[in-house]
């Protein structure tokens, strides 16, 4: 058995067939090494009995994983163990030793009892780890969902080991082999058989994926925390990330004309399957072990609009990405790692910047073709929300940015809120009301600034507000990094305590290290750099040259303490933050990472990322650190869902008119009979002795009533590019007699629903 391994152990039978069973039970471990727990179970579960039942005992701060330890408390909900008084009670009275008259009777006896103690030990763990879970499996019945994206497959023997903690070894799906390393108390959990367990912890100060996150009150040292990274430039690619698509021969500026340019490519291993040979290496499996094994306990995942469908002349790699995204939440769950999937780019782009999938003009609530772009987008974000609120996938992907970095300023709070109110019915349409159903809905503050969104929709069902804070793109600084050691906390602190009092749960969805904006591609390709005084648009000083904040490998210890320090005091002041980001890929022409403060894995390996994030705490000294907890709605407890009727009757929608367009009722728009796209399940099949099975893994589709129809073309009306910027509308819109150019259906084959 690998060093760290936890032991084998009964694996309950995995809901594979009847969805009347709420749960499936598991004698599996969340916190173990070497060492029989029973993780939190239903009432109809086997060990049930087994558990401590006090509710104290779940979040105890203490951890002991010994029951043989002599700080142990068998009542502290830390397990227990086969010598436990409950355990031992229900042994003696099942197995009741008769009373003897004599002394060599006693010794008999004593050497009789002291023998079925020895094949008790021998024959349960036995029929435990053997036989029961060939049984389960056995009886589970094969469903295969229609139009599988992503395929997971396993012959585990009857010893196979699913589970460990640092240490251990783990096979990818390739064959290769790591060691987790995680020095935390993580575990990993991965059954083929049991493909939906979420036993899985990322440290033992993170519940596990089959306990409840409490935003709010999950504490560290008195402060709020969930700390976490993107995993940016992976699904959604932009130049920043992987500058090795930016070559001599290849000079893209966004994935619009990196599409176009692969497309053209007809040489030996060209075409837009190269986007794929990125999605398989960029990031792996092995990416987030380290994730957890580094103390992080999210990941905030970009997705893009093309992972579910394009339309006419839209050159992006359609659908392949959610295949990636089914693995992404399969490794995710297997680390014991929760999701933020954030909506990254939108039809027509919400900001006209690189990372929407176009560089140039805004096109969603802005423009002629605003309004149009905007129903396409609500009906991504209605398809995302109906596959994420899935009993299978909710525990793993708890918060959904619905849009991300809309420009506030251009677009409007008044439009944006109404999108916003919008997306909110849609996504509760999904999921329903209250805890535990479907995710958090996350929206950006459009750079309008926290304070704008105070007291947003009161009463609402977990929502949470994202701001993204940098130094970086604003006036330029020669300024050592050493002076920069307090910034973020007299910044950044007061605004998040004050919205974490006025909105409710606020995050910091993306920030970096970055002071200056120096960097391969930070700003884009060939628009230069402030620093340097080579930005366009746009006039700007010569501050320096970016060879002091690129060349990492020169770094002396000063600047590498000094970027730490200002990492720590970015995590106290932000409480709730995911750094951008994971990982950056080398330079095509110097082989390196030349955009260093950028990188949070780059950072760990070097120096200047903290080893463990917990150390950050009291770093921002006298910030006054919001005190939870949130009030109950704003974690789905009671009052969630009744947000006052005129505050909705404020924010209906369409808006009457967007900006840079006019009057909604002259603009091109869509109507809802067109087929709504259902984003495919994975499948997961194994062998069970002569047969194979596959576990039902959903139909993409939680709210079966949630029946109406998708947003496309009216065959009468005139529609501009979803991309054209700053036009005159159509004239006339709409006419029987006029020469239409309808929007096509989607290009994504519907994935049949089972019902």
């Amino acid at each position: 058995m690998p060093p760290g391994a936890a032991q084998p152990r009964f694996l309950g039978a995995a809901l594979y067939d009847d969805p009347s069973n709420g749960y499936r039970d598991s004698f599996a471990s969340q916190n173990t090494q070497n060492t029989f727990r029973t993780a939190p179970s239903a009432v109809n579960s086997s060990v049930y009995a087994l558990n401590p039942d006090t509710s104290e005992a779940e979040n105890s701060g203490a951890y002991r994983d010994d029951p043989h330890d002599p700080e142990y408390n068998p009542g502290s909900g830390q397990g227990v163990g086969f010598d436990s008084p409950r355990y031992l009670a229900e042994k003696r009275s099942a197995y009741t030793v008769p009373r003897v008259k004599s002394k060599r009777g006693l010794i008999i006896a004593g050497s009789i009892l002291a023998a079925v103690i020895v094949l008790i030990a021998i024959v349960v763990p036995i029929y435990f780890v053997v036989i029961k879970p060939k049984s389960s499996s056995s009886n589970n019945s094969s469903v295969s969902p229609s139009n599988p994206t992503s395929t997971s497959s396993g012959q585990p023997s009857s010893a196979a080991v699913v589970t460990g903690g640092n240490g251990s070894t783990i096979t990818m799906e390739d064959g290769t082999t790591f060691t987790y390393l995680n020095p935390f108390g993580g575990t990993w959990y991965w059954d083929p058989e049991d493909p939906f367990n979420n036993n899985a912890q990322a440290q033992s100060w993170t519940p596990p994926l089959n306990q409840t996150f409490s935003y709010g009150t999950d504490k560290i040292f008195g402060h709020v925390f969930f700390r976490s990274v993107n995993l940016g430039g992976w699904l959604n690619t932009e130049p920043v990330t992987h500058p090795l698509f930016i070559r001599n021969t290849l000079k893209p500026i966004d994935e619009w004309t990196l599409s176009e340019a692969m497309a053209a490519d007809t040489s030996a291993g060209g075409g837009l399957s190269q986007l794929e040979t990125h999605y398989q290496t960029f990031i792996t499996e092995q990416d987030f072990a380290e994730i957890a094994g580094a103390g992080l306990n999210f990941v905030r995942i970009p997705l893009p609009y093309w992972a579910i469908e394009v339309r006419s002349g839209e050159p992006f790699l359609p659908k392949t990405s959610w295949t990636y995204f089914l693995k992404a939440i399969q490794w995710a769950r297997k680390y014991g790692l929760r999701i933020n999937l954030d909506f990254h780019a939108l039809p027509g782009s919400q900001n006209g910047w690189n990372h929407s999938g176009k560089f140039g003009s805004i096109n969603v609530l802005y423009g002629p073709m605003g309004i149009a772009n905007a129903q396409r987008s609500l009906d991504y974000i209605r398809i995302i929300a109906e596959f994420i609120s899935q009993p299978d996938y909710k525990d793993v992907v708890p918060i959904f940015g619905i849009t991300n970095e809309p420009q506030g300023t251009p677009i409007g709070q008044d439009a944006l809120s109404r999108y916003y109110m919008q997306a909110y019915n849609d996504v509760r349409e999904a999921s329903g009301i209250g805890e535990g159903n479907g995710p958090f809905i996350s929206y950006h503050d459009g750079f309008l600034g926290l304070p704008q969104w105070a007291g947003f929709l009161p009463n609402a069902d977990r929502i949470a507000l994202d701001d993204h804070p940098y130094l970086c793109f604003d006036a330029q600084s020669s300024a050592p990094m050493s002076s920069y050691a307090q910034t973020p906390c007299t910044t950044w602190g007061g605004m998040m305590n004050t919205s974490m009092s006025a909105f409710g749960f606020t995050t910091a969805g993306e920030f970096s290290n970055a002071v200056t904006d120096c960097g391969l591609y930070v700003n884009g390709v060939g628009v230069g750099t402030r620093y340097e005084g080579t930005y366009t648009p746009g006039t700007w000083p010569v501050v320096g040259n970016c060879t002091t904040w690129t060349d990492w490998q020169s770094w002396n210890s000063t600047m590498i303490s000094s970027i730490e320090q200002f990492a720590l005091a970015s995590m106290d002041a932000l409480q709730n933050w995911f750094f951008w980001t994971w990982k950056i890929g080398n330079s095509s022409t110097s082989g390196v990472v030349e955009a260093p403060q950028w990188s949070y894995q780059l950072g760990l390996q070097n120096g200047w990322m903290p080893q463990d994030p917990r150390v950050a705490s009291g770093t921002c000294a006298n910030q006054g650190i919001w005190n939870p907890p949130l009030q109950a709605w704003q974690t789905g407890g009671a009052g969630a869902g009744q947000i006052p009727a005129t505050v909705t009757a404020s924010y209906t929608w369409p808006p009457a008119q967007i900006s840079n367009a006019g009057a909604v009722s002259l603009l091109p728009s869509y109507t809802p009979t067109g087929t709504v796209a259902t984003l495919p399940p994975p499948t997961f099949t194994y062998s069970s002795g002569s047969s194979d099975k596959t576990a039902s893994a959903g139909d993409g589709w939680q709210n079966p009533s949630d029946t109406a129809s998708g947003m496309v073309g009216i065959a009468s009306c005139s529609y501009l590019n979803p991309w054209i910027g700053t036009a005159a509308p159509p004239s006339p819109l709409c006419s029987s007699g006029a020469t239409a150019r309808a929007v096509p259906e989607s290009l994504i084959t519907p994935f049949a629903r089972q019902s």
